[in-house]
């Protein structure tokens, strides 16, 4: 039962540096990057942050790799 909880408080964690992120990447242009794909038709939206998506990758791996050691 020890290790529920900590898989829960890695989890808990992980969940607020990535809400984090998401905010401070909002005022930086984090989802409004070039290779953001953005579709508008009609009354039809389609949005898939593929740039954004490889940054965030990327820093949270490095985060990961830092804090493993």
């Amino acid at each position: 039962m020890d290790s529920f909880g900590k898989i829960l408080i890695s989890i808990g964690i992980l969940l607020v540096i990535v809400g984090g992120i998401m905010v401070v990447g909002n005022r930086f242009g984090l989802g409004k990057l070039p290779g953001d794909i953005f579709i508008q038709k009609g009354n039809f939206t389609f949005f898939f942050p593929l740039a954004s998506s490889i940054i965030i990758s990327l820093i949270l791996t490095l985060l990961l790799k830092l804090f493993r050691r």
